[in-house]
């Protein structure tokens, strides 16, 4: 029988209830419109829509259920291993009952293996790494996620890594998590985030000479013009911009 993270985690400890996004956390970027757009391109009738993009602030002890017990057995192994938890852990995070580990890249391979061996943590699975572009994260544009399951335990934990655009180089966790050969490859093919140590990045999608990373936000829509009933539609990236 598996643990439900909804009854054991943030919502059975008040204090650990996150805020909600628009009132707390870290603002990188404000929206305008329906679809973001700032030069007048706008057509959906929602221009004057003004959204604050907000990503989940840290948690405060005591984050509630088994999260303090796998936070707890997590630092007191990086200090066995002579490492400062402070050092590895950036922030971490309980929101939308969900407990997520911010692990500066350096640590990362150590930190993974720490989870994946201790007896008292034993996540044994990772089920993918997942790209996301933030453009308005200034200095760490780029994130890998990473879902991680305690067979034995029946549990559920996220590490996230950040890297800037200029310097999109994580460590490649495939030695410690073999399934993640093609994820890494597929995170690589459309964000450019670099697995350092991976045996074989390539892309997986796209063309081997493909230029450019298609899933980043600043990528172009390109495409071509397309007749259709006599009159030229015009590309994509020629079009309107919502963007």
């Amino acid at each position: 029988m598996t643990e439900n993270p909804k009854a054991n985690g943030g919502e059975q400890n008040g204090n650990a209830v996150p805020a909600p996004r628009d009132t707390g956390g870290e603002v990188i970027r404000v929206r305008k419109g329906m679809f973001g757009a700032n030069n007048g391109g706008d057509t959906s009738g929602y221009g004057g829509l003004v959204r604050t993009v907000t990503l989940p602030g840290a948690a405060s002890r005591p984050y509630g259920g088994w999260f303090d017990e796998v936070a707890d057995e997590l630092e007191g192994a990086l200090e066995e291993q002579d490492l400062l938890p402070s050092n590895a852990i950036e922030k971490t995070v309980v929101d939308r009952d969900e407990l997520t580990f911010h692990i500066a890249r350096e640590h990362l391979v150590q930190v993974a293996r720490t989870l994946r061996d201790d007896p008292a943590l034993r996540f044994e699975l990772c089920t993918g790494v997942s790209g996301v572009h933030f453009l308005g994260d200034k200095g760490r544009e780029l994130h890998a996620v990473y879902h991680l399951r305690s067979l034995t335990h029946g549990r559920l934990i996220r590490l996230e890594v950040s890297a800037p655009d200029s310097d999109p180089h994580i460590p490649s966790l495939v030695e410690i998590y073999p399934t993640n050969d093609w994820h890494e490859r597929e995170a690589y093919d459309f964000f450019g985030l670099v697995f350092d140590g991976h045996p074989a990045l390539t892309r997986i999608m796209m063309p081997d000479d493909w230029q450019g990373f298609p899933q980043r936000k600043d990528y172009p829509l390109g495409g071509i013009a397309v007749e259709y009933k006599g009159a030229q539609i015009p590309a994509p990236d020629q079009r309107r911009s919502y963007s």
